[in-house]
């Protein structure tokens, strides 16, 4: 269960405050699957964040009574100077999970092959984003965040990035954003729309993106 009692968000820059959320109270029960939609700068990420534990908010509380991922294929935590295994080995020691296990898994998965040894500035854009991918999903959590990825690389990849975060999500709970309907189907039962500082939830999916793209239109 995650549960936001009368959260509130403010982000203060050069004397300006800029509130995201205003008095969000809901649960996720263990076990959903939910598609959060919202226009660039609704707070999506903000969201996430705030679940995950990664930020505090400003007024209220988040309960947690299961452990959360990062968002899936983050890689901006990257050392990039050390190697992709020397990453994969420090992600596994916060975590207190196996080092073998992990490293196995993410060679396995990203299939750098001897890149996995070469300092992660040196990788292209697409073996980043495979690395990135391969270390969210080597770890296990209850619930899994997913914030617009696309998975990059051919096929096999992209196959097999779909068929993990699907177990994932049948043995967990997921909560994902993206502006793409097909994808929040696909993976979600549940939708939410995240709009001026509220999240109203919906029944399905189709129905939360139907008022999101209303809304974008109205804007227009």
């Amino acid at each position: 269960m995650i549960e936001f009692h009368n959260v509130s968000k403010d982000y203060k820059t050069r004397g300006l405050k800029r509130r995201v959320f205003s008095d969000l109270s809901f649960r996720i029960e263990a076990g959903e699957s939910l598609a959060i939609c919202g226009a660039n700068g609704a707070g999506k990420s903000t969201l996430l964040r705030l679940i995950s534990g990664v930020e505090f908010p400003t007024e209220g509380r988040v309960e947690r009574g299961m452990s959360t991922s990062w968002p899936i294929g983050f890689s901006s935590a990257f050392q990039m100077t050390m190697t992709g295994a020397d990453n994969a080995r420090f992600i596994a020691r916060i975590y207190q999970r196996d080092e073998r296990e992990v490293l196995d898994y993410v060679e396995d998965f990203a299939q750098l092959g001897v890149y996995i040894d070469q300092p992660v500035k040196t990788y292209s854009s697409g073996m980043i984003s495979r690395l990135a991918f391969g270390i969210s999903l080597a770890i296990s959590f209850d619930c899994y965040l997913v914030d617009e990825v696309a998975a990059a690389g051919d096929v096999r990849f992209r196959r097999r990035s779909e068929e993990e975060l699907m177990a994932r999500r049948d043995k967990g709970t997921l909560i994902m954003t993206s502006h793409d309907p097909y994808m929040l189907e696909q993976y979600c039962t549940r939708g939410a729309v995240l709009y001026s500082g509220a999240l109203v939830f919906f029944d399905t999916v189709a129905e939360a993106c139907e008022v999101h793209h209303a809304l974008q239109m109205r804007q227009a």
